[in-house]
C-alpha cells in the first residue's frame, strides 16, 4: 500500500491531517490490526501456536509474499533445506515438472516455450547468481540504458513504522532504539513471578503506569521526557495524539499498527492473550500501542520534518536481466537486439518467475511426495479387521505423534487394540491436586474449563500431608525471595554455596542417578497419600466454575469419549486410558514436551477422571440405555505414556476382575520389551547417538535427567499427517512418528456431526502444532527462539537471547535441527487424511466455512479413504 510523503508539521497541515475518530474507531482499527500478530501463552503453559491464525483467509502465498515485503521474512524453506532434503530422497523431482508445466499453461507470455522451460529448468536448481554476473560493465551499462519494467504485478510498499526510516548519529536505526524502550517497559510491567520489587501503579495498567514513569525515565533526554510529561492519561486518546504528532492519515492507521506489533510480535502476542484472559486487562493491546507509538513521536520530534518517502518500491533491473543471462542463457548481444517490448516482457518473465515462486513449487512437490508415499504405505497394507472378542486389553492413546511407535511396539507384542483420540478425553476441566489451593486448566487452549476436578483424602492423612508440602514450598519460596531481595542475595552465595555445588558436581557427572535420588528423596519425604476423586457437583458460590459433574454430565462425558473413540461394543476385559507426559531437567520449554496443545498440562489426570466415570455403576446402568453395553467384567484404568522414556506408568488400577487381572499381567509383562523397542527406535533419531545402543532404556533415562542436555527428545518434530479413520488403516503401517492419529468410524457417524467435532477441535489442535514447527524451521530468527543453550527466562513468562530481545515465541533451534546446518524437522503443511465416503467429506467442507478456506488457501492439505480404499487428494 502507498504511503503520501510524510508532512512537515506547519500549523495549518496538522489541521488538515488532525484525527478525530472516535473510541470505537480506534478499537475497531486494533481489533483489526491484531490478526497479524497471534496470542502467545506464557511458557511455563507453553503451547503451540499458528503463528497466522489470524491471516486465514488469505492464501498462503500471499501471506508469504506480504511478510517478505514487509519484514523481510521469508516462509518458504530455504534452498539449502530443500537440496538437501532432495539428497536425501524426500522430493519426487516428477512433481516439480509437473507443477512448473501447470504454472506455464496458466501464464501467457510472448516467449518461445522452450526458452521459458530452459530458464524454470535452470531457476529451479536454486544455483545463486554468479557475483562476477553483477560486476560486468556491459551488464551495468545496459541497466542504465533500460527505463524500467512496466509491470502490474509489483507491489506497493507496505507501510512501516517512521522510526525505521530515521537513523541517529550513531548510524542505529530509531526503530531499534524504540524496541528496545519498550522491551524495558513490557518487562516491567508484565514481571508478576521473578521481579523483587514491581512497578509503581501496575495496578492502574500499563499506559498509565508508564505514563506516570516516563518522565523521570534517565534513559530518555531530557527534550524527550519533557515532550511526554504532559501526555493525556488516557490510552487511546494518548495513541490519537501520537498519531496526530506523526501525521498518519487515518486511511493508513490500520497498516501503520500492524507494523508496530510486527516490531515485536512475541511482546504484543503476550499483551494480546494477556487482554483476552481477564475484563481487567481487556484493553491491554491498545495500552501496548499508547505507549509503543506514543515514544515514537518522542523520539522522532528533532528529525522532523522528514524528507519525502518513495511511495512504491523499485524493482531492480539488474538481478533479473543476470537470471536471464545465467539461467535462460542469453548473452549480452542477443539481449541486445530484443526491442524494448520484447525486452519488458522477458524482464515481466523473470520477476514472475522469482525463487520465491521456485522454493514454492519444490515445497509443494515434496508435500506432494510425502503424500503419494503415505497413501502407498496404506494401500499396501490389505489389512484384515482383527477378532476384537480376541483382544485381551483396549489402550486409548492421545493422537500425539509420539504415541504412535509406542502402540505400533505394544500391538506387535500380544492380541492389544490401541485406540488415538485426543489426550485431553474431551473432558473440560481444571484439575487440584491433592493439598493445592490452585487448579490449573487441563484441556486445549483453545478451550476454557467448564468444571474443576480435586483430589482429595483422608483427613489426617491430608492434614499431615499439607504440612510436609508446606515445608517444601516455604523451603523454596524462601531461597526465591532471598535471591530477588537486593540485601539477602548478598548472603545467599555464602548460605547455599556447598549444597549448590554438591548438587551440581552431582548433576554433571551422574545425572540419572543423582535425579533418580533427588525424586526418590522429595517422594518419600512428602509421601502423597492414596488419593480419590471428587466427582460429584459441589454448589460453591466462590469459585468461578462449579466443582465436580452433575449426573447427567458424568453420563454424558463418558458417552462422548466412548463415541469418539469408537469404543461402543467389543469392549475388552481391561480398558487403559493413556494420557501422556514427559520428562526433561533444566529446560525452558518442558511444557512444550508434555502437551503440544494443553499448555503444558499432562494427560495422566484427565485419563483417571474418564476411567473412574467409566467404572462407575450409575454411568454404565444410563449408558446401556444409549446403545453401550459395558460387560461386568470389564475394567477401566488409567495410565501415562512418559514419551521421553517410552515407558507406562499406572495412576489408575481399581480392584481388577479375574480376566481384566490377566490383562493387566499380561501388559505387565510385555511393557519392558516394548519401552526397550520404542527406546532404540526413537533414540538413534537422536544427534550424536550411536546406531546400535546396549542399554535404550538407560540412554532415554540419561536424557531425561541430565541438565545439560540440550535435546532431552525431539518432542513432535517431523510431524506431517492428521489421520482420521479407524486403527486398521494403518495397523502395522510404520508412520516414523509423523502422524497424529484419531480414531474414527463413518459407520457411526451417519450425521457427519462427530467428524466435524475431530476437524474443528483435534483437527485445529494438529494444524496449530505443524504450523508452529513449520514456522520455527523455516523462519528461525523472526517465529522461532535461537539457541536453547544461550536463552534467558525473563519476567517468569517466556525467553529472549540476550537481556533486551523480543519475547520469542517459538520453538528452539534444538527442536527441529539436527545439526547448525542440517533440519531435523520436515517443514511440510498438515496433511489431514479422512477415512470416510466422498459424500461424508463434501459435507464438511460445504458445512465448515473454516475448514473450507484453510484447504482453499493452502493452510492445510486434504486426502480422503473411501470405504473401497480408494484415495483421492482434495
Amino acid at each position: 500500500m502507498s504511503r503520501t510523503s510524510v508532512l512537515t508539521k506547519d500549523n495549518e497541515k496538522l489541521e488538515d491531517m488532525n484525527i478525530n475518530l472516535q473510541k470505537s474507531d480506534i478499537n475497531t482499527l486494533i481489533e483489526a490490526a491484531s490478526r497479524v500478530i497471534a496470542p502467545l501463552w506464557p511458557i511455563s503453559t507453553f503451547a503451540a501456536r499458528n503463528p497466522w491464525m489470524g491471516l486465514e483467509n488469505r492464501s498462503f502465498d500471499q501471506v508469504a509474499g506480504w511478510l517478505k515485503n514487509n519484514r523481510d521474512v521469508d516462509i518458504y524453506p530455504s534452498a539449502s533445506m530443500i537440496l538437501s532434503a532432495k539428497s536425501k530422497g524426500e522430493i519426487d523431482e516428477d512433481f516439480v515438472k509437473m507443477s512448473l508445466h501447470r504454472w506455464l499453461d496458466s501464464h501467457s507470455f510472448h516467449i518461445p516455450r522452450d526458452v521459458q522451460e530452459r530458464f524454470c529448468h535452470n531457476a529451479l536448481k536454486l544455483d545463486p547468481l554468479p557475483s562476477n554476473l553483477f560486476s560486468s560493465h556491459k551488464l551495468e551499462k545496459l541497466t542504465h540504458e533500460l527505463s524500467g519494467l512496466n509491470t502490474d504485478s509489483i507491489e506497493n510498499t507496505p507501510m512501516q513504522p517512521l522510526s525505521s526510516h530515521i537513523e541517529n548519529q550513531d548510524g542505529e536505526r530509531l526503530v531499534n532504539i524504540l524496541d528496545h524502550h519498550v522491551i524495558k517497559w513490557c518487562k516491567l510491567y508484565l514481571d508478576d513471578s521473578q521481579a523483587g520489587w514491581t512497578m509503581p501503579n501496575r495496578e492502574e495498567g500499563f499506559y498509565r503506569a508508564w505514563q506516570r514513569l516516563i518522565q523521570y525515565d534517565p534513559a530518555l533526554s531530557k527534550k524527550q521526557r519533557k515532550s511526554l510529561k504532559g501526555w493525556p492519561k488516557d490510552a487511546h486518546m494518548a495513541l490519537q495524539e501520537a498519531l496526530s504528532a506523526l501525521e498518519i492519515p487515518e486511511t493508513e492507521i490500520q497498516p501503520y499498527l500492524e507494523g508496530h506489533l510486527l516490531s515485536l510480535p512475541g511482546w504484543a502476542g503476550m499483551m494480546l492473550w494477556r487482554s483476552q484472559q481477564s475484563s481487567h486487562e481487556h484493553a491491554l493491546l491498545t495500552e501496548y500501542l499508547a505507549v509503543r507509538i506514543s515514544m515514537e513521536s518522542a523520539l522522532i520530534k528533532p528529525y522532523l520534518p522528514l524528507t519525502n518517502q518513495q511511495s512504491e518500491k523499485k524493482v531492480s533491473i539488474t538481478p533479473l536481466l543476470a537470471s536471464w543471462i545465467h539461467c535462460g542463457e542469453l548473452t549480452i548481444e542477443e539481449w541486445s537486439q530484443m526491442s524494448a517490448a520484447e525486452q519488458n516482457e522477458y524482464l515481466s518473465f523473470a520477476y514472475s518467475f522469482d525463487e520465491k515462486l521456485c522454493r514454492k513449487l519444490w515445497l509443494e512437490a515434496w508435500e506432494q511426495t510425502h503424500t503419494d508415499r503415505l497413501s502407498q504405505k496404506i494401500n499396501s497394507k490389505q489389512q484384515e479387521t482383527k477378532d476384537k472378542k480376541t483382544v485381551l486389553a483396549q489402550l486409548a492413546f492421545c493422537i500425539d505423534v509420539r504415541s504412535e511407535p509406542f502402540r505400533r511396539q505394544l500391538e506387535k507384542e500380544g492380541p492389544f487394540e490401541t485406540i488415538g483420540i485426543a489426550g485431553f478425553f474431551g473432558l473440560p476441566i481444571a484439575t487440584s491436586e491433592l493439598g493445592s489451593s490452585n487448579s490449573h486448566a487441563s484441556l486445549p487452549v483453545i478451550l476454557k474449563p467448564q468444571h474443576k476436578i480435586k483430589e482429595s483424602s483422608d483427613e489426617n492423612e491430608l492434614k499431615l500431608y499439607q504440612q510436609r508440602k508446606q515445608a517444601v514450598d516455604s523451603l523454596s519460596n524462601t531461597f526465591k525471595t532471598m535471591k530477588q531481595n537486593v540485601l539477602a542475595s548478598l548472603l545467599l552465595p555464602e548460605l547455599s554455596g556447598p549444597w549448590l555445588s554438591l548438587q551440581m558436581v552431582a548433576r554433571s557427572f551422574v545425572p540419572r542417578g543423582t535425579g533418580r535420588f533427588m525424586r526418590h528423596l522429595r517422594e518419600n519425604w512428602l509421601r502423597k497419600p492414596n488419593t480419590k476423586l471428587l466427582l460429584n457437583h459441589v454448589h460453591n458460590t466462590e469459585t468461578e466454575i462449579p466443582v465436580g459433574f452433575y449426573e447427567e454430565e458424568k453420563v454424558n462425558y463418558a458417552h462422548q469419549a466412548l463415541k469418539m473413540m469408537g469404543l461402543t461394543e467389543n469392549f475388552a476385559p481391561l480398558v487403559v486410558i493413556c494420557g501422556h507426559g514427559s520428562q526433561s531437567t533444566n529446560n525452558p520449554y518442558a511444557a512444550a514436551l508434555d502437551c503440544g496443545a494443553c499448555g503444558g498440562a499432562a494427560g495422566g489426570f484427565n485419563a483417571r477422571v474418564l476411567a473412574t466415570l467409566c467404572n462407575l455403576p450409575e454411568v454404565r446402568e444410563r449408558l446401556s440405555f444409549e446403545g453401550i453395553k459395558i460387560p461386568e467384567d470389564t475394567v477401566f484404568t488409567a495410565a501415562e505414556h512418559k514419551t521421553t522414556v517410552d515407558e507406562l506408568h499406572w495412576i489408575y488400577v481399581p480392584e481388577l476382575t479375574k480376566s481384566a487381572q490377566e490383562s493387566f499381567d499380561r501388559i505387565e509383562a510385555i511393557m519392558p520389551n516394548v519401552s526397550q523397542n520404542a527406546n532404540a527406535e526413537r533414540l538413534v533419531q537422536l544427534p550424536n547417538v550411536q546406531s546400535q545402543l546396549k542399554n535404550p532404556k538407560a540412554e532415554a533415562h540419561r536424557f531425561a535427567e541430565d541438565w545439560s542436555e540440550i535435546r532431552p527428545e525431539w518432542g513432535l518434530a517431523r510431524n506431517a499427517a492428521f489421520i482420521i479413520g479407524q486403527r486398521e488403516l494403518t495397523q502395522d503401517c510404520d508412520l516414523e512418528g509423523r502422524a497424529f492419529l484419531h480414531n474414527y468410524d463413518w459407520k457411526q457417524d451417519e450425521s457427519g456431526d462427530l467428524l466435524a467435532n475431530i476437524i474443528a477441535g483435534p483437527g485445529t489442535v494438529t494444524q496449530w502444532i505443524n504450523l508452529q514447527y513449520y514456522a520455527s524451521t523455516v523462519a528461525p530468527n523472526y517465529y522461532g527462539s535461537g539457541n536453547k543453550a544461550t536463552q534467558t527466562v525473563t519476567a517468569g513468562l517466556g525467553v529472549m537471547q540476550g537481556n533486551a530481545s523480543d519475547l520469542l515465541a517459538g520453538l528452539p533451534w534444538q527442536s527441529v535441527m539436527k545439526t547448525d546446518f542440517e533440519a531435523y524437522h520436515s517443514p511440510l503443511r498438515l496433511l489431514i487424511v479422512i477415512q470416510a465416503p466422498r459424500e461424508y467429506v463434501e459435507r464438511l467442507l460445504n458445512n465448515d466455512s473454516a475448514f473450507r478456506g484453510k484447504v482453499q488457501n493452502g493452510w492445510v492439505r486434504l486426502a480422503s479413504v473411501d470405504p473401497e480404499g480408494r484415495w483421492e487428494n482434495w
